[in-house]
């Protein structure tokens, strides 16, 4: 994988701020079954976050390390005990659709609506 760039690494890391953890790595540590979870999660999202448990700062760099080089992915920031990692979809690949935003005319009635006319 690609090595980002500062720029690069800047805009994940302000399209992560809102997002929640989709992951969680307890105290068995990096299973299958866990490096599974968040390569399905960064095929469907890209940009994902990782929440580690444990106070060893060390434990969890080594972690993301390991994530990184088992599912070809980035990691963009380590921040507490969250990390946050991105690997870009393969080009072939479309951007999955997403719901259409329903406009159009508000949906508000007033109780009395004879008052209003």
């Amino acid at each position: 994988m690609k090595e980002l760039i500062p720029a690069e690494r800047r805009a994940l890391r302000a399209k992560a701020h809102h997002l929640h953890p989709v992951t969680m790595i307890g105290g068995a540590g990096l299973t299958p079954a866990v490096l599974k979870e968040i390569d399905l999660a960064l095929k469907s999202h890209e940009l994902i976050k990782v929440r580690v448990l444990g106070d060893d700062r060390q434990r969890r760099e080594t972690l993301a390390a390991e994530i990184c080089a088992a599912l070809d992915a980035n990691p963009v920031q380590h921040i507490g005990k969250v990390l946050v990692l991105f690997r870009p979809r393969p080009e072939g690949e479309a951007e999955p659709k997403r719901a259409p935003h329903r406009r159009g005319k508000q949906r508000f009635r007033p109780k009395r609506s004879y008052q209003y006319q």
